[in-house]
């Protein structure tokens, strides 16, 4: 099978490995949609690997059940199956993978797509039956794979900080994360501002239901969310999605007194005076991605509120076409790139 691995040094190869056979409690899928992430870029761009077999990339990955292990029940996986991966795997017993939260297994974790399992940028994907999750018939793959990091991360987060129709939620970074949290929120009933410094990006926001943009190359965002919530006090909640240390005091200020702000972006630094937690009683909550309970749930209520997750993707391509694609996604030319497959 065709597979994409990368180098590090910025550097990445197309690589012919076995088509891979599932142990007793494992599946096999062909992959129909495997997402582009921005965290990919910390691994292309992170230090040399060498060696004959490296790890496939691509951790957003959906399918169709292809072969299916001896000791799988029927229940878990049948051939035809479509799904989604969680892509975790861990020692199955603590109470981090009984909870359906196995990144955070400290036993042995496994993270799919990487960093030390293979992932979803080749023609098929060998993955432990219990990380499957159905995706509804109505969901294309392509929903399924945003749905399978990005959009899922969104979701999870909006859990994370009780979001409700009676809320106005401020959303500071348009990216693929962002624009999900925007769709999502606003479908929850909320009232939505955008913040991000791309006009294109804010745009994209206005199509995803967002209420408000505000260009925060333009005009002071906290300001400016004040302006339009009740007495200036502020947003009841917000959603950082940035990883950007000026950004993330920014979600913070911006809330009103007893409002909660969730970091998602990963990486990077925390920064926040005193007074905005301690005398305003703000509740800052950080949130990595998602359970696999979480990630079935947002697959289902995007399928009932129809929303259009798809078109967070703004190119497609061909695994063939890995190094234009990754130069084009690390140049910011491009949106959210999707490898697809036949």
């Amino acid at each position: 099978m065709q597979t994409v691995v990368f180098l590090g040094d910025s550097k990445l190869e197309l690589r012919e490995y076995p088509d891979p056979v599932p142990g007793p409690d494992e599946v096999v899928i062909r992959m129909k949609a495997s997402g582009m992430c921005g965290s990919d870029l910390n691994h292309l761009h992170g230090p040399l690997r060498t060696g004959s077999r490296l790890v496939i990339e691509g951790h957003e990955p959906c399918g169709v059940v292809e072969l299916v292990g001896e000791a799988v029940r029927p229940s878990e996986a049948k051939v035809g199956d479509r799904v989604m991966v969680h892509h975790y795997d861990g020692c199955r017993t603590c109470q981090y993978c009984r909870s359906g939260f196995t990144q955070y297994c400290p036993n042995a974790r496994t993270v799919f797509g990487g960093l030390d399992g293979d992932g979803g940028h080749a023609d098929f994907m060998k993955v432990p039956a219990h990380t499957l999750i159905k995706l509804p018939d109505s969901l294309s793959f392509k929903t399924g794979a945003a749905i399978s990091c990005g959009t899922g991360t969104a979701f999870a987060a909006i859990k994370r900080v009780s979001l409700s129709a009676d809320d106005t939620v401020a959303i500071f970074g348009q990216g693929p994360v962002g624009l999900s949290a925007t769709m999502l929120a606003t479908a929850f009933g909320a009232r939505v501002i955008a913040v991000d410094v791309e006009p294109s990006r804010l745009e994209m926001a206005k199509k995803f239901g967002a209420d408000y943009v505000i260009n925060s190359r333009e005009q002071d965002p906290v300001a400016a969310v004040r302006d339009l919530t009740r007495d200036g006090a502020g947003a009841d909640k917000s959603i950082e999605c940035s990883a950007n240390t000026t950004v993330r005091r920014q979600a913070i200020q911006a809330l009103r007194p007893w409002g909660t702000v969730g970091m998602v972006g990963v990486f990077g630094k925390v920064e926040f005076d005193s007074e905005e937690l301690i005398q305003l009683q703000k509740t800052v909550v950080g949130s990595l991605t998602f359970s696999k309970n979480q990630q079935e749930e947002c697959a289902q209520f995007v399928a009932e509120r129809r929303l259009d997750v798809e078109a967070l993707f703004t190119n497609e391509f061909r695994l063939d076409e890995a190094e234009k694609a990754y130069e084009l996604f690390d140049q910011r030319k491009i949106g959210k790139g999707v490898f697809i497959f036949d």
